[in-house]
Formats: structure tokens, C-alpha cells, sequence
């Protein structure tokens, strides 16, 4: 017996698009889509988004919120999205692969926390503000 038919042609090329989707399990496609990981660039973040594909996590990129860089760079820091049901596989996979550590949580703000620790932050320095302008002010009189 031939270990490989041999009446068979040649099969056709397989796209990357219909690559990517055989390695995507089904089980992890339910959901909205949240925050798992994110990269400090573009290539960063395929690689991550690579990583998952390859354990049949379905994912896409984001820009990050709140940076200012052109779409058309690879600069500035990306969102790697999974959908809610792959989620708790997909971190405890990047947490094996060092990948992550301690991220905020998906209604986080990245590198500040919640919206109002922010708050608490900003009215900190409007309050320093109006007492340095104050203490110059009386300086001056």
C-alpha cells in the first residue's frame, strides 16, 4: 500500500484567511469581545495574537485608547481582543508564556486605572494649581 494516493491532484492553495479559520476552535468564539493582553506595538501584538491562534483563540487588534498616533504607523501601543469565552484560556495561556503579569481589567484605563482615580488625580492638581497661583499672587501684593 502507497502511503499517499496517488490518484489525487493537486490541491488547491489554501488562503491565509481559510488557514487561520481551520485553527480556530469553535468553543471560543462566543461573546463580546474584551481586553486579554496588549503589546507595546504592532508586531508585539501579532505575536501575542499569533501565540493564541496557534491554541485556537480567535483575536483582533485595537488601537489603544487615548494615543495619538497615525493609523497608518505601527507605533503605539495596541489592545489584543479575544471574545468573552476565551477570555480565562487565553490569560492563563499568556500568563504561562510570561506574556502578562497583572494587567488592569477591561474596563480599566490603561496605566491610570479607573475612570475615577483619574478624576481624583486631575482635581489634585487643579487644588495645587489655584495654591501656587494663590501663594504668587500673595507674594507679589
Amino acid at each position: 500500500m502507497p502511503l499517499v494516493y496517488a490518484g489525487r491532484g493537486e490541491q488547491q492553495p489554501i488562503t491565509d484567511a481559510h488557514e487561520r479559520a481551520r485553527k480556530i476552535k469553535p468553543q471560543f468564539t462566543q461573546g463580546e469581545l474584551v481586553r486579554v493582553a496588549g503589546g507595546r506595538n504592532q508586531a508585539e501584538a501579532e505575536l501575542i495574537q499569533g501565540m493564541l491562534l496557534e491554541e485556537g483563540i480567535p483575536s483582533i487588534l485595537r488601537r489603544t485608547r487615548g494615543f495619538d498616533v497615525p493609523d497608518f504607523l505601527a507605533a503605539g501601543p495596541r489592545d489584543v481582543m479575544v471574545p468573552a469565552a476565551a477570555y480565562e484560556p487565553a490569560r492563563r495561556m499568556l500568563h504561562d508564556a510570561e506574556m502578562v503579569s497583572n494587567a488592569p481589567a477591561p474596563g480599566e484605563l490603561p496605566g491610570i486605572g479607573s475612570p475615577a482615580r483619574l478624576l481624583v488625580w486631575v482635581l489634585v492638581a487643579a487644588v495645587v494649581a489655584v495654591a501656587l497661583v494663590w501663594l504668587l499672587y500673595q507674594a507679589s501684593v
